[in-house]
């Protein structure tokens, strides 16, 4: 068992009391190493206890406190005297550090720090009472001079060691700083050691309303401002020095580098505080200050493709506020003239056969720039929606008008159409219904970027209408897969009028089985397509058409058979969408010749003549000339007709070709560009139809409105289908007030008014 600790009897005076606390206070602050026993620590804290809590009335005003009595007195007296003690103990530390130097220095104070604060923690215990009674009522009184032991020792070491190294040239921050500059510099160095000095700051920071709330000043002024100056003059220099020497992709690596070092310097030794202020003046330094440099590089980052680099760029300049504007714009520039190009390329490729274009071609090498640059961005920008808006303006752009299109609005809808008819055709060379359908997300992947959906639209019906009609379609899921995308992209009002004509065809399809098993003895193998019109059409060939008399029975027989099914309907025929099968019966091989109707008629006068004119053929059929000529041309080039004299086609009694079953029925330029000026033609009145609706909708909503205005809301609500013009618009209002849908407000020309 241990001897108890002799103790002061209650009764004891001040300069009994004091004598024997400070024997255990100084070993407790300078002797702690060798240890304390439970009894000493215990009989210290009675007698500080006991001292508290005497009633004998002492004279004390060493704080200025004045005549006190009982408890608030004695608590008074304790306080000064370690007031005294803590200032003689810390005097002598201080004339230590007079004579010691740089890390000698840092060590020594990083040493006695530990020591003085452990002990004052243990000081702080002892006088438990003293803190909760004595100092918090002082406190409350308003004394905010009068602090806690363990406070009181902090304010002690601040006022009588800290602050007069510091003052003396700023001694402790100097070294610590010099140190992490050597750190900067690549050396090794003792971080524990900072990290404790870097504690002792902020721990001296004093909350003078509230002793238990963190207060940062202290660090902040003898550290905190000093290192951010520090390393913005370390880092320019050395950013400066760098790109001097070195390349833009080395000094991404080392500005990303240094980044992370700081980030890991907050973590290792500096306080949590201080992160956002040394990170931005890092990036003020290393990024901001060489924004251009990097702006100037990045198109030939872009160029050779340097994933890795932009990454580093993308991650350095988002970190700035705007930092990554300016790339936006270098982007969207760089992917449009990247469009452009790879569509020149494509169009000088073509200039060797002028009058073929190539939609699958033209789509590839939309879809090759799209896929390239949508990666990039996932990549090396993580798919940031200031990249994906630049890339889609960039794609707008060049989807719509490039070397292909000129300066035509239909050239690269139609381009889509063709393509997307291809796809969606028999044998289109797609092995797999994944290939057809990753063709189809193309189409409505660029149909995004194309400004007039209305005119793929019309150009994708003409197709579907051929496509059905001819029954060349590759699969139904496939032309409903297709429609349904498009509905998906431009709203069901887009696509409604083509999922009308899937159906029209498998009512058509029951009309023409029901027909032929009434007609099965006839000689000509006939299948119709009979659809409703206004789904269909809205052209109808103005040019009268002499039908053969080979088919004209059976022309005849379905015609009576039709009305007498469906009586009140009249039936329209589409010679120009028919197809028909021939067979030669006057070689020595014989050849199925595929021709539509207008080729059939054709071929059909040369039963009976060997030779025939120009004029002869037009008064036999009366297909017009300039179509007529264009179909001749064909079968002189098939070699099928001999053209050796003007407007005179001979029967090429010769004939030979390799394949039993030739296609004659091939597209006719005529056609081509009739169908051009149907879609120009179509497009433009149902533009002004759906104008003037629009107009109507919101003037019957808004009553009355500004031109300016109604412009506006116009463009808003029609640019999902078109780029609405100016000049249509403006034509449209012009309709509605002489229709006098609207009117203008009387005094004013440029507002208007609905008209109930």
């Amino acid at each position: 068992m241990t001897t108890p600790h002799p103790v002061l009897p209650p009764t004891a005076d001040l300069q009994s009391t004091w004598a024997f606390l400070e024997e255990g206070v100084d070993h407790i602050m300078t002797k702690l190493h060798t240890g304390v026993s439970y009894s000493k620590y215990m009989s210290l804290y009675t007698v500080a206890y006991n001292y508290c809590t005497s009633a004998k009335i002492r004279t004390s005003d060493s704080l200025g406190i004045g005549n006190r009595t009982g408890a608030n007195l004695m608590g008074t007296d304790l306080y000064n005297n370690l007031v005294r003690y803590f200032t003689i103990n810390l005097q002598s530390l201080r004339q230590v550090t007079d004579s010691l130097q740089d890390e000698a220095l840092l060590r020594y104070y990083a040493n006695e720090w530990e020591r003085y604060t452990t002990g004052a923690n243990y000081i702080n215990r002892l006088f438990t009472y003293l803190n909760r009674h004595w100092v918090k009522r002082e406190r409350e009184e308003g004394r905010r001079q009068v602090y806690p032991v363990y406070t009181l020792a902090l304010l002690q070491w601040n006022v009588h060691l800290f602050t007069p190294i510091q003052r003396n040239n700023a001694r402790l921050t100097n070294v610590v700083l010099r140190m992490i500059e050597r750190q900067r510099n690549g050396e090794s160095i003792d971080q524990g050691l900072i990290k404790k000095v870097v504690n002792s700051f902020v721990s001296l920071g004093l909350d003078e309303t509230d002793v238990n709330n963190e207060c940062l000043q202290t660090y902040r002024d003898n550290f905190e401002t000093p290192f951010l100056e520090a390393t913005a003059a370390y880092y320019k220099k050395e950013s400066k020095s760098f790109l001097d020497t070195h390349s833009i992709s080395d000094y991404l690596k080392k500005a990303e580098e240094r980044l992370r070092e700081e980030e890991d310097r907050v973590e290792r030794y500096l306080n949590s505080a201080s992160r956002r202020a040394l990170m931005s003046t890092c990036e003020e330094i290393l990024i901001k200050e060489h924004q251009e440099v990097m702006c100037r590089h990045f198109q030939q980052l872009l160029e050779f493709e340097k994933d890795e680099d932009l990454q580093r760029m993308h991650a350095l300049l988002s970190r700035l506020e705007g930092g990554l504007e300016p790339l936006h714009k270098e982007f969207e520039s760089f992917v449009k003239n990247a469009g452009l190009s790879a569509i020149l390329t494509l169009a000088g490729e073509a200039d060797a056969d002028a009058d073929t274009e190539d939609p699958k071609a033209y789509v590839n090498t939309l879809m090759a720039v799209y896929n390239k640059y949508r990666g990039l961005v996932q990549r090396s920008f993580r798919g940031e929606s200031g990249f994906m808006a630049s890339l889609d303006r960039a794609n707008r752009d060049y989807v719509n008008r490039n070397a292909m299109t000129g300066n035509s609005d239909l050239k690269s809808p139609e381009l889509l159409a063709k393509y997307a008819d291809l796809v969606l055709r028999k044998n289109n060379k797609m092995a797999g219904e994944d290939n057809v359908e990753a063709a189809l997300q193309n189409v409505v992947i660029l149909l995004n970027y194309t400004s007039d959906k209305d005119i793929f639209q019309t150009f994708y019906h003409n197709r579907l209408v051929k496509r059905l009609v001819h029954g060349v379609s590759a699969s139904e899921d496939s032309e409903t897969s297709m429609i349904s995308k498009l509905g998906d992209t431009c709203g069901a009002s887009y696509t409604g009028r083509l999922s009308k004509m899937l159906r029209d065809t498998k009512v058509s399809k029951d009309v023409s089985d029901a027909f032929r098993q009434e007609t099965r003895s006839t000689k000509v193998d006939f299948s119709i397509v009979a659809l409703a019109i206004n789904m269909w059409t809205s052209k109808i060939p103005e040019h009268e058409f002499i039908i053969p008399r080979e088919i004209l029975p059976t022309y005849t027989r379905f015609s009576q058979y039709y009305e007498h099914k469906f009586q009140g309907r009249k039936l329209v025929w589409l010679w120009n969408y028919s197809k028909n099968e021939l067979t030669t019966n006057y070689l020595n091989q014989k050849y199925l010749l595929l021709t539509s109707t207008y080729q059939t008629a054709i071929l059909l006068q040369f039963n009976n003549n060997d030779t025939l004119s120009l004029d002869e053929l037009f008064e036999a059929t009366s297909i017009p000339k300039d179509y007529l000529e264009q179909i001749l041309a064909l079968f002189v080039k098939a070699k099928l007709l001999i053209h050796e004299e003007t407007d005179q086609y001979d029967l090429n009694p010769n004939f030979r070709s390799k394949k039993i079953r030739i296609n004659l029925n091939l597209p006719i330029r005529a056609e081509e560009k009739a169908e051009v000026r149907d879609v120009q033609s179509t497009v433009g009145v149902d533009r002004i139809t759906l104008l003037q609706a629009i107009i109507v909708r919101i003037m019957k909503n808004r009553k009355i409105m500004n031109h300016q205005a109604l412009i506006q809301e116009v463009i808003t609500l029609v640019s999902h289908r078109f780029a609405p013009q100016i000049p249509d618009m403006k034509k449209a209002i012009f309709c509605l007030l002489e229709k006098e849908f609207i009117e203008r407000v009387e005094g004013s020309k440029d507002t208007y008014q609905y008209v109930a």
